[in-house]
């Protein structure tokens, strides 16, 4: 307890009011986020909808679930009634899904647009053409039952700093460029989630508010 509660005041010293702090709980046992949350932790964050399934039940009903893995179409109404953020929307089909099952819980689900900014290959994530066409369709403008609060994006594993801040800072431009375009009139397009364990300093340099930290709060797996 000690421990974690020495990681998680450095890390709060170091961000920023408006930065949030999302724990990234994947593979790590209900004890340990039952500690997280009694020294204040709030903001839980899942790479699997299987674990979070498992883990929602058993932890505070106000802990703030973030999904920030891949999401299958499939997997969307097992986290629909609960998740707070989904950050990790890739394609339109995962978003009418994402609506389609919010309506049937009578709420509308929070959502950032994953974007492909790294220099390693990677399944997942939305390039900047993909985003414009999403945003511009006649499907997402139909979408009632979903809000675009921002983008998340994750920087190439790398020790190069210089490489983890311009992808991060490609990011940010265009965060800007669609607030300019799209959301100018919607105050809740205002999420930037990128920075994780080896890089949160970095991302909030660029403008990050939201951070996924796992290894530096909770140590080596």
């Amino acid at each position: 307890m000690e421990k974690l509660k020495e990681n998680i005041n450095k890390i709060l010293r170091e961000l920023p009011l408006e930065v949030t702090l999302i724990a990234v709980t994947k593979n790590r046992k209900i004890e340990l986020l039952l500690e997280a949350y009694k020294l204040g932790l709030r903001d839980f964050g899942e790479n699997r909808v299987q674990e979070m399934k498992e883990k929602q039940p058993l932890l505070p009903a106000d802990i703030r679930w973030h999904l920030i893995g891949h999401l299958q179409t499939n997997k969307v109404k097992f986290i629909a009634p609960y998740v707070h953020l989904i950050h990790s929307v890739d394609s339109l089909k995962i978003l009418i899904e994402i609506n389609r099952q919010a309506l049937n819980n009578q709420r509308v689900i929070d959502c950032l647009l994953q974007v492909y900014i790294a220099r390693e290959e990677s399944k997942f994530g939305l390039d900047e053409k993909e985003v414009l066409t999403i945003l511009n369709s006649p499907e997402f403008l139909n979408l009632k039952n979903v809000k675009i609060l921002g983008l998340m994006g994750m920087a190439t594993f790398t020790s190069d700093e210089n490489v983890v801040r311009s992808e991060f800072a490609t990011l940010k431009r265009l965060f800007d460029k669609l607030k300019s375009e799209f959301f100018a009139d919607n105050e809740y397009f205002g999420q930037l989630s990128m920075g994780m364990s080896g890089d949160y300093q970095i991302a909030i340099d660029e403008g990050s508010t939201m951070v996924r930290i796992g290894t530096a709060l909770f140590g080596e797996k």
